[in-house]
């Protein structure tokens, strides 16, 4: 009898460790399973889909992709925005040069009369370049005989003369012809021309026949204009 009550009390003790030893695993179990969900509930904002914006963080803002960066063209019906690229530099146009221009008077090579009054002769330029060229200011003039005087300027001021090709400009000499006991006879023979800002020269023939020498005076009677429009 009382070995039947010791094996019944022996099992009763190892139900009663048994049962321990169950609690505590499934505890133990529990208490990592809470802590696996806690962890993927704490993860899941950085586990969220792309575009998806968390609570509290700024909005997610994809980079657009426009027709251009995908390699298609744009549309031409569409409006295009101007361009803000520097404009090309217009072409300057230079001077007119002695070579690139013929020389003329404006009533022709013919004997320019004489009288006793003032005398007026035109000069032509006319640009023989092929390009348009620019002329401003006077022209030197000088009339050759057995020596050379140089004419004096106007008090006009010049402005800028724009040739095109085969167009022309023109200047004035204003000269006093020689009478018989007016004064002192200059013989001219020939007029020596040089264009404004240029050193070379060309020589007509002088049709105005013999002027009144007035190279001395303060105000002589025999004097050269500004270039102008012909």
């Amino acid at each position: 009898m009382s070995r039947v009550l010791r094996t019944a009390a022996l099992a009763a003790t190892a139900a009663v460790v048994a049962f321990g030893a169950s609690a505590c695993d499934s505890g133990t179990s529990t208490d990592a399973s809470a802590k696996s969900s806690a962890s993927t509930t704490a993860s899941a904002p950085a586990s969220a889909t792309a575009g998806t914006d968390a609570p509290g963080s700024a909005p997610t803002t994809g980079t657009p992709v426009t027709s251009e960066a995908a390699g298609a063209k744009p549309d031409p019906a569409s409006p295009q925005a101007p361009s803000t690229g520097n404009k090309p530099a217009a072409a300057t146009v230079g001077r007119c040069h002695t070579a690139g221009l013929r020389f003329s008077f404006g009533n022709g090579d013919a004997t320019y009369g004489s009288a006793d009054d003032q005398q007026h002769l035109q000069v032509l330029m006319t640009n023989t370049s092929g390009s348009t060229c620019t002329v401003k200011g006077f022209p030197g003039v000088d009339l050759k005989a057995a020596d050379s005087w140089s004419l004096v300027r106007t008090s006009k001021s010049p402005a800028t003369v724009t040739l095109t090709s085969g167009a022309s400009a023109s200047f004035v000499i204003t000269y006093q012809p020689f009478e018989a006991g007016s004064g002192v006879e200059f013989k001219a023979k020939s007029v020596v021309i040089t264009p404004p800002s240029e050193t070379t020269s060309v020589t007509l023939t002088w049709p105005g026949g013999s002027v009144l020498r007035q190279d001395g005076a303060t105000h002589p009677a025999t004097y050269v204009g500004p270039v102008t429009t012909s």
